[in-house]
């Protein structure tokens, strides 16, 4: 049976989820009513969504645990695996699809996966009046980073699972730890080499890790929580060709007048709910892939990331949009070798026995590096449809880490910047309130003219 050890940093996320803190990445993604051809009833959309699913060779493996190396764990076809214990069908009232479609998501985002099976779900959402409908899918985050969660998910398309051709089979090469043979004194001595170059880089980067923490254990106080156990989950949709305008006039990237627009929309939703401003910025944490462009997405979360302090305390829009810029320029001046956002680098310079029994402390390490979490999902710029229905919308979910209450995902698709935030919903009744204000705030940056408002 093909076996494939888990990544350092997969075997991270494994280890550190709870019942109350589920570790899987979500989208949910939106699609128009099915052409349906003369004398012909619409295809069935769940039977396509299973078959397509099972097609795809990643969503066969399950996590088993290994002798070697001590506390490790590999991923392993599944053999009595099932499709329709993983797609599942949903039928809601059709008065407020989307407003039921997102409640109903928060609800089966609380749920972790059942470890015991490949950890995935699917849930086609059905009951719209006008025939559109929408599909839920839950990746765990051991088996997939954003990047490599679009590279899954995109085979259930159309466009994709056409082009599709199976990978030509071949004989897998066993992990290093379970090969025969010792290696001979040259090969033992760049070993040697090796791990003290490892060895190395995690000092420098604990080091960079530990100066960039807050020591003082004082989250922001309004991000901060004792979770709940329970998800709340809202959308919002900003044009793209605003983004770009305002990126035109001030200079910077598209992801700089996103993150600025959050920083703005925290701000509103602080005066909003009567709360005084924080006496520092929060923190986000900006995820960012090592992948290189146009690669392969590869086995494995392959990730770094960038802190920034969002300037909700600022405000003057454009200054915080300069501010936001500038610290992005020094972060990636740095590299994404440095700063809180370099942990998950240094989980990959643990041994699989730390991960194991360090998973209950680490769990709750993330108040003391950042507040939120803001990360953008990149989605294929073609058009795309499930059984010929168009795909209108997908709106990403990233997860919450321990003591946090909210988290924020945007896709550009389409002409649009789908949002995703997933709060905690003790922590957080009001998400929709915040949803809301990110489109005020593009509204500050770039008045609406008679053109958007058209569109």
């Amino acid at each position: 049976m093909t076996t494939e050890l888990l990544a350092p940093l997969d075997l991270a996320f494994w280890h550190l989820e709870s019942t109350a803190h589920p570790l899987h990445l979500g989208a949910l993604a939106h699609f128009g009513p099915l052409p349906a051809a003369p004398g012909e009833d619409p295809a069935d959309v769940l039977d396509l969504l299973a078959r397509r699913a099972a097609a795809i060779p990643r969503l066969r493996m399950r996590v088993r645990d290994v002798l070697l190396p001590v506390g490790g764990a590999a991923w392993s076809a599944d053999p009595d695996f099932d499709v329709r214990r993983h797609v599942r069908e949903v039928t809601l009232p059709g008065a407020d699809f989307p407003a039921e479609a997102a409640r109903l998501a928060a609800e089966l985002m609380e749920r972790p996966v059942e470890r015991g099976l490949p950890p995935w779900e699917m849930y086609l959402l059905s009951g719209a009046p006008d025939g559109s409908f929408a599909v839920l899918v839950k990746l765990h985050h051991a088996l997939a980073d954003g990047m490599r969660a679009v590279a899954i998910g995109a085979g259930i398309f159309d466009e994709i699972a056409a082009g599709h051709r199976p990978a030509r089979r071949s004989s897998p090469m066993p992990p290093r730890s379970l090969l025969s043979g010792l290696p001979g004194p040259g090969r033992l001595l760049g070993l040697a080499r090796d791990r003290l170059d490892d060895l190395g880089r995690a000092v420098e980067v604990g080091a960079s890790v530990v100066r960039a923490s807050r020591l003082d254990g004082r989250p922001t106080a309004a991000l901060a929580a004792h979770s709940s156990g329970t998800r709340r989950i809202a959308t919002a949709t900003l044009s793209l060709d605003r983004v770009h305008r305002v990126r035109r006039t001030t200079g910077g990237t598209a992801n700089d007048v996103l993150l600025a627009v959050v920083a703005g929309a925290l701000r509103r939703w602080f005066d909003e709910r009567g709360l005084p401003l924080p006496g520092a910025d929060p923190r986000a944490l900006v995820p960012v892939s090592r992948r290189r462009p146009g690669a392969p997405p590869g086995p494995g979360n392959s990730l770094s990331g960038y802190l920034l302090d969002l300037p909700v305390t600022e405000p003057d829009p454009a200054a915080r949009l300069a501010a936001v810029r500038r610290a992005m320029d020094r972060n990636k001046a740095a590299g994404p070798f440095r700063g809180a956002g370099a942990v998950a680098l240094l989980a990959d310079q643990l041994p699989p026995l730390a991960h194991r029994f360090g998973a209950p402390f680490a769990s709750g390490a993330a108040r003391l590096l950042f507040d939120l979490l803001v990360t953008q999902v990149p989605l294929p710029r073609s058009a795309l449809s499930l059984g010929g229905a168009p795909l209108r919308a997908l709106f990403p979910m990233a997860p919450l880490a321990r003591g946090q209450s909210l988290a924020v995902a945007m896709s550009p698709y389409d002409g649009r910047v789908h949002i995703g935030l997933v709060a905690d919903g003790a922590a957080v009744p009001d998400l929709d309130a915040l949803a809301t204000a990110l489109t005020a705030e593009l509204d500050l940056l770039d008045p609406p003219g008679d053109d958007d408002a058209r569109a």
